[in-house]
């Protein structure tokens, strides 16, 4: 009994962060928006990775599945793809857990 509350205790629930990205996102914020990832990766959380699409940018959804695959390249030292790139509304998200 007591071993069990001492276990409850240190368990943590992952949480699931989502990191929101913009198509025309610049290099210097995007790294900034890994190294975040990166950060709640080694807390042990799962992150959804979101694109929202504003406007025109709709017409141009293939851009986004670039984007994410560019994403995902940069994290793949860090990260595992959990959940294939699912449109939904103006969003474009995937799921990534840590290694």
């Amino acid at each position: 009994m007591k071993e069990q509350q001492k276990n409850r205790a240190k368990s943590k629930q992952s949480e699931l962060k989502q990191m929101r990205f913009g198509m025309k996102i610049g290099q210097g914020d995007l790294d900034i928006k890994l190294r975040k990832i990166r950060g709640f990766l080694a807390e042990g959380h799962k992150v959804r990775i979101s694109i929202f699409y504003r406007g025109r940018e709709n017409a141009h959804r293939e851009l986004g599945y670039v984007m994410i695959d560019k994403i995902v390249a940069l994290l793949e030292d860090d990260a595992v793809v959990e959940s294939q790139p699912v449109m939904a509304g103006r969003n474009l998200s995937i799921t990534v857990r840590s290694k």
